[in-house]
């Protein structure tokens, strides 16, 4: 009964945070590429550090900001792990990915146990042998 609902929720969370991730990293890609240009060019790049969610409003449009605050919502259990991490490959990755086992894995893995130990299951017809 709640099979279903758990393995669409697996999936739909996973979803959410993948997307997130990627659109991180497309977006870390396009700056790292950028500030390669500005140097062999020799100009010194800007490297503006995000003030917050109105920045982050700013510069995002709504679907994408919609993506993001959920994605802040569910990794936020983990994001205290690499809150000292220089790396912001390792500040969002490391959350993404133990959001992924946690929601991904874990909703996935109690909706098969569910399916497993409940609901009626068929006894096997025994025949009368004479």
């Amino acid at each position: 009964m709640l099979e279903r609902p758990l393995r669409y929720l697996a999936i739909a969370l996973s979803l959410v945070i993948a997307i997130g991730f990627t659109l991180f990293a497309l977006e870390d890609i396009g700056r790292a590429s950028e500030q390669s240009e500005h140097r062999v060019a020799g100009f010194t790049a800007a490297n503006p550090s995000p003030a917050g969610e109105r920045e982050r409003e700013r510069r995002h449009g709504q679907p994408r900001e919609a993506i993001d605050d959920v994605n802040d919502m569910l990794l936020s259990p983990f994001a205290g792990i690499t809150a000292n991490e220089t790396s912001r490959w390792a500040r969002r990755g490391v959350p993404a990915l133990l959001g992924l086992l946690v929601y991904g894995f874990g909703l996935g893995y109690l909706a098969r146990w569910m399916t497993a130990r409940g609901g009626p299951h068929p006894r096997p017809v025994r025949r009368r042998t004479a």
